[in-house]
């Protein structure tokens, strides 16, 4: 598959015990596309991706970056911007302390509200 080699990375540190999470906040009913995510995330899983749902209803005071983001060891953020039709046409790292900060507690809250994936039923 075409996202064979970033399985690979997943499957080889988290092989080491370093722990991948992956958020995602969603609108309710799903769309079709969330629904194709949903269905797709089981090779990160079998990788060892820890991956949680939530419902966007329920993320509405929770203190938010404005695009999605990676997050890595609580020290930099990688931002990724969207086109409007879904395509990435960049990515910023941030190592800013105050941002990194906010987007670490807003991953936190998401984290512990969101719905483990194999008990996320789709709307």
């Amino acid at each position: 598959t075409w996202w064979r080699p970033f399985l690979d990375v997943v499957q080889e540190v988290t092989s080491r015990g370093v722990v991948m999470q992956r958020a995602r906040i969603v609108s309710e009913p799903v769309t079709e596309y969330i629904r194709y995510e949903h269905h797709v995330s089981f090779p990160n899983i079998a990788a060892g991706e820890l991956i949680r749902w939530l419902p966007r209803r329920l993320a509405a005071d929770i203190p938010l970056p404005g695009t999605d983001f990676w997050m890595f060891d609580e020290e930099s953020v990688l931002f990724t911007y969207f086109s409007g039709t879904g395509e990435v046409v960049d990515r910023e790292w941030c190592r800013d302390h105050d941002v990194v900060v906010m987007a670490a507690s807003a991953f936190r809250e998401v984290w512990r509200r969101a719905t483990p994936h194999e008990d996320y039923k789709l709307t």
